[in-house]
């Protein structure tokens, strides 16, 4: 994995609704010469009401201000607070600064710098009729941003969010889970048809697997599409601090696989998570969340999956999503275009991107105290490069 990145350009102040209109950066070259091309020259001036946001990482429990907490400067009751508040400009200048620190630490490729990357393949070994894959459940120290501590982490194989573990319709699954955690475990292939005893849920389908332990659940993968791994056993904790992964299955006829179906030249996983670390896309929280990044006229795949326990309403700037996929099942003449998708705890959504529009593109969580704050954004924002 690279490490070195040159130094960002620099770069004006840049205010947060600014950048939320569409001017999201990401690392190297050619995407900072799309940043320069993007960033308006001034961005609106405002202030803030009570600090009552959530800090990055911070309870998602903290209340949002009410609409009068943050007003723009243009109407009267902005303007006069703007004159009357002696911290007012001081407090619009701190904001600018951290939120200018942040953009130019995503633009400098922050999500190299934290460490290793989840979501990467892991491909199988063939034992006879079988495609075996082995997953070790560990505690590991985990980076959700390169300049905050790390977090305690679980996961598969060290990473999280686990490997994607990927299949044909029909195939044969072997999963040999081997639990080297001090606590017991459990393993649930979510959207599977699986018999019974292999469901993955302690005390109703297996005992669970202790510290030390090894269960291996085998299946014949179906139905196909998105789905996931993850933990069945004190799940709100296990799930939310990384014991989870996605399941890929593709369509036995390779007329209804994606590449084929819709010509998709990216295929790219999405892993939501809202409990350790704060707000999280794929295990990292902005500024080190990574960018999606394509050439003009590309057409690409994302597949959300929520393993959070809120809802995420995922907004996209400058372009439409296509929504062809629910849960792994084909909407077919059900498709919807979006630019927002609310995709629920537990949900699957599959969704075509025409990157037909130039630009460094937010991509983000709409409910807002999930991706911006006092001290700018954080948490669930990235952003879609279109070179």
């Amino acid at each position: 994995m690279t490490t070195g990145t040159p130094d960002p350009p620099a770069l004006s102040p840049i205010g947060r609704r600014a950048f939320l209109r569409g001017a999201a950066v990401a690392g190297g070259g050619a995407v900072a010469a799309t940043l320069a091309a993007c960033v308006p020259a001034g961005g609106p001036v405002w202030t803030f009401g009570p600090a009552s946001l959530p800090a990055p990482g911070g309870s998602p429990a903290v209340p949002s201000p009410s609409p009068a907490a943050i007003s723009h400067a243009a109407t009267p009751a902005a303007s006069t607070a703007a004159t009357t508040d002696p911290n007012a400009a001081a407090m619009n200048e701190e904001h600018d600064r951290s939120a200018e620190t942040r953009v130019k630490r995503f633009l400098a490729g922050e999500w190299e710098k934290a460490g290793p990357y989840g979501n990467q393949p892991l491909e199988p070994t063939i034992d006879g009729d079988f495609k075996v894959f082995e997953l070790e459940c560990t505690a590991f120290e985990w980076r959700i941003d390169a300049e905050l501590p790390p977090v305690n982490a679980l996961g598969y194989n060290g990473t999280w969010p686990g490997p994607v573990l990927r299949v044909t319709e029909g195939d044969k699954v072997r999963a040999i889970v081997r639990n080297s955690m001090a606590e017991s475990t459990s393993v649930h292939f979510h959207g599977q048809a699986l018999v019974n005893k292999m469901d993955g849920v302690p005390f109703v389908t297996q005992p669970p697997i202790k510290p030390g332990e090894t269960f291996v659940y085998e299946f014949v993968a179906k139905p196909y599409g998105s789905h996931m791994y993850h933990s069945h056993h004190n799940a709100a904790d296990q799930v939310g601090r990384g014991l989870l992964g996605a399941f890929l299955v593709d369509p036995k006829d390779a007329r209804l696989r994606h590449d084929r179906r819709y010509g998709i030249s990216q295929d790219i996983v999405w892993v939501s998570n809202d409990t350790l670390g704060g707000f999280t896309i794929n295990g990292r929280g902005f500024p080190a969340t990574k960018p999606l990044t394509a050439k003009r006229g590309e057409r690409i795949l994302v597949r959300f999956m929520n393993e959070g326990q809120m809802i995420h309403p995922w907004h996209l700037h400058g372009m439409p999503m296509r929504v062809v996929a629910r849960d792994g099942y084909y909407l077919g003449s059900a498709e919807f275009t979006c630019d927002t998708l609310g995709v629920n705890p537990g949900e699957r959504y599959d969704v075509i991107i025409d990157c037909d529009n130039p630009g460094a593109w937010a991509f983000h969580c709409h409910i807002l105290s999930h991706a911006e704050g006092p001290q700018g954004m954080f948490g669930m924002v990235t952003a879609l490069i279109v070179q």
